[in-house]
């Protein structure tokens, strides 16, 4: 008996997509250090009038990057919505600091995918946790 289960296929696509926006992101020209530059030379119009040599990735990525960030950030939104912290009902000797719970998946909060969304925007969730609360499944 094959206890491989065959990947779910919304899963799969969207993973497609998400792989396909990191591929497109790290291919293309970072303008972080020209964007302050330009910034300076706004005319009077409100505009930068730009003259410059772009390649084929970077192209790639202008051409969709406000449409799949605006998708991404709405993902983002989502999955903060599902995975909030609630109070796990039990009890404490410290009423101040009850033991939380995240509301979708039930892991000890912070849970594994806030955790991971926290970590990928620079933070570390562990800063919030009281000392004595181990992350992961009770």
């Amino acid at each position: 008996m094959n206890t491989d289960r065959p990947e779910d296929p919304q899963r799969q696509r969207v993973r497609e997509q998400l792989e396909a926006i990191l591929l497109r992101s790290e291919k293309a020209t970072s303008w972080h250090d020209e964007a302050a530059r330009l910034r300076g030379l706004v005319n009077h119009e409100g505009y930068v009038p730009v003259q410059t040599r772009l390649a084929v990735e970077d192209l790639d990525f202008l051409t969709g990057a406000r449409d799949e960030l605006l998708m991404f950030s709405e993902l983002g939104l989502r999955l903060l919505d599902l995975h909030q912290p609630r109070d796990a009902g039990g009890i404490t000797s410290d009423a101040a600091h009850p033991i939380l719970r995240c509301r979708s998946c039930m892991w000890r909060w912070p849970c594994p995918t806030f955790r991971a969304m926290s970590e990928s925007f620079g933070s570390t969730p562990e800063t919030s946790l009281p000392a004595t609360v181990p992350p992961g499944p009770a």
